[in-house]
This record gives C-alpha cells, sequence and structure tokens, in this order.
C-alpha cells in the first residue's frame, strides 16, 4: 500500500497540470449574437442578419474563426458568403467585431415560420474546427397580401375621375340639346 499511495502522490501534479492545460485550451471561445434574431419578411425577399463576435478577456490566446455550420428549415436558403467576406479570420482577447454574418432568402411559395441556427468554428489555430458560438435565428414570413401597388391606385384613380367627368359633360351636353319648357 506504500507503493501505491507514492505512485499516486506522484501523478497528481502530472494530473493537475494536464486538467490546466486542457481547460484552458477549452476555455478559449467567443460569443456571439445576433442584432436581432427574430426577423419578418415577405415572400421573395432576403434578410441579412447581423451579429457580433466576441472574444473574451479571460481567453488565453487569438481565437481563429475558420468556418461555419447552419441548419434551416425548407425552403428557405442561407447565403454565409458574409461570415466569408465580413467577419475577421481570429480575434485576440478582447476582440469584438459586428457585421453582416449571413442572408436568408425566402421563395415566392414560402409563408409561415421558419427556424435555424448558426455556428462558427474554430479554434487554437487555422485548421481547427470545433464549435466556437451557436446562435439560433427565426425567420416570420408573411403571407402575400392583396393591397394593390400604388401606382395602380393611381391609375384606378384617374380612370375614375376620367369617368365620372364625361358623364358630367354627357349630362351637361343633353341638358342644352332639349328645348326649353315654357
Amino acid at each position: 500500500t506504500t507503493m501505491m499511495k507514492k505512485t499516486l502522490f506522484k501523478l497528481s501534479p502530472l494530473f493537475a497540470l494536464l486538467i490546466l492545460f486542457t481547460a484552458s485550451a477549452l476555455a478559449d471561445t467567443i460569443s456571439l449574437t445576433l442584432s436581432n434574431p427574430t426577423e419578418t419578411a415577405t415572400p421573395g425577399s432576403t434578410i441579412t442578419f447581423t451579429a457580433t463576435a466576441s472574444a473574451p478577456l479571460t481567453n488565453s490566446a487569438t481565437v481563429f474563426l475558420n468556418s461555419d455550420s447552419f441548419n434551416l428549415d425548407s425552403p428557405l436558403t442561407l447565403d454565409d458568403s458574409g461570415f466569408f467576406n465580413n467577419f475577421p479570420l481570429s480575434l485576440d482577447p478582447g476582440d469584438s467585431f459586428t457585421g453582416e454574418l449571413f442572408a436568408v432568402d425566402i421563395p415566392l411559395n414560402a409563408a409561415g415560420v421558419y427556424n435555424g441556427s448558426f455556428e462558427i468554428l474554430g479554434g487554437a489555430d487555422d485548421n481547427t474546427f470545433d464549435v466556437l458560438a451557436s446562435v439560433p435565428f427565426q425567420v416570420n414570413v408573411a403571407a402575400q397580401s392583396a393591397v394593390p401597388e400604388p401606382g395602380s391606385l393611381m391609375l384606378f384613380a384617374t380612370g375614375t375621375l376620367l369617368l365620372a367627368f364625361c358623364a358630367g359633360r354627357k349630362r351637361t351636353a343633353a341638358n342644352a340639346s332639349e328645348p326649353a319648357a315654357y
């Protein structure tokens, strides 16, 4: 039993260091916040989602933002070029960035509530693809209403006024051609 206690004592500091280094490596992450996680749109439109990514001051090193992953209910489609074109390649401890993260295209036949999630992948170097942050989002697609366009309303109003004017002139001309009664 004496030999066993010595071995455990020798492994304890090594085990503690291993846990310390593993915990600090896993602690380096980012926070991700969408400016508006619930958007409302109409069929045929595109919505842009803006987000802020921040690396906490408690991070021990630079965090690399290497890729993304997402899920979105069909038939909506997600364009993640905002992440690749706008977001920085890395964030140092205490750094923050706000910009377009992704856009959602809504087809003409869509109506209803659609859910999705977006993840930023990365880590301690440019070859790491751990999940750094994940955010849920929702798109509410309102059905197309039967409200006419302003141009159509103007055309209708102009036609109605023209008909009223012509009817009034015809009535005036008809009254003028009748013989006067004495």
